[in-house]
This record gives structure tokens, sequence and C-alpha cells, in this order.
């Protein structure tokens, strides 16, 4: 164990994960976010650090298929996982239905909310294919956007839903 910037011992573990479908073994300091280790450790960094807090879900990534808030997890905590970010949606060069309806729709303008959205979007339309409004803005209420006014979102994720997305 080495001393951290306050003198108090720091540990590392090494973590073995799955990510957008490659295997990823490293070692980590047990206190680094899971957020800072997709950015920082495998330069994955369509997911983005908003608040720190769990409250903007721009950091939103799947853990063995479920939603969950990057910068409230340890890279620890995700050892022997399974992990999609915004990067694991495309497939062969080709945007998913959800980033195609984003760019029909105009549904991002800074595009800062954009993955976190597109993640928690996606984990909506894997579970329930056919949402009505009211369930697609309950499943996006945990991401926050200061652009948009979430109507042009709200609409690109009923398009995708429907299949109504440009080639």
């Amino acid at each position: 164990m080495e001393a951290g910037t306050n003198g108090a011992p720091t540990s590392s573990r090494v973590v073995h994960v799955e990510v957008n479908g490659e295997r990823h073994e490293r070692e980590v300091d047990a206190r680094r976010l899971l957020v800072h280790f997709l950015r920082d450790e495998l330069d994955l960094t369509g997911t983005h650090v908003g608040c720190d807090t769990g409250n903007c879900g721009a950091c939103t990534v799947h853990l063995d298929g479920e939603a969950v808030k990057s910068c409230m997890l340890l890279a620890v905590q995700a050892d022997g996982t399974t992990i999609t970010t915004v990067e694991g949606l495309e497939e062969d060069g080709r945007l998913h239905p959800l980033q195609q309806a984003f760019s029909d729709h105009h549904a991002l303008q800074c595009g800062y909310c954009t993955p976190g959205m597109l993640m928690s979007a996606k984990y909506l339309l894997d579970n329930n294919p056919e949402p009505t409004e009211a369930e697609i803005r309950k499943a996006l209420q945990g991401n926050i956007c200061r652009c948009t006014g979430y109507v042009n979102i709200i609409e690109a994720v009923a398009a995708a839903a429907k299949g109504e997305v440009s080639a």
C-alpha cells in the first residue's frame, strides 16, 4: 500500500471488465470512479462527467444490461461485469437508430447530455419497445438537458421506437 495525498494509505485492485465487446484488465485505485476509469483508462470519452453526484445523468452507461450512473460507482464495483457505453451503440460504422433519431429530430444542441440521454433511452426501449410519451418522460427524468427543453428528445425516442428514422 502506498500513501495518498493526505497521507492515508491507498490501495489498488485489478479490475476485469468487458466494455463494448472488448475485454480489459487494469489495475485501478480502489477509490477511482467508474466514469473516470472509462474516460481516462479506456479513452471512452463519450461518457461525460457532469455533476459527480448522480443528478445530471450525463455519465449513464449500461452495466450488465442495467442503466447506471457511472459517477456513482467505483471501478472496482464493476469488476467482472459487461459495460456498454455510448460508443458501443453504433455497429459497423452505422449509427444506432436512437442516435439517428436524435439527429433527425434535432434532439441535441450542445450535446453534453446526449450520451446519457441515449443510454437511458436505449435502456427504456430494450425493456419497453413501445413506450408512451409519459413512459419516455419518466425514463429520462434522471437526465438533465439545459439546452433543448426535452421536446425534441422525447420526439426522437418515440420515432426510434416506431422505427421512423432516416437511413
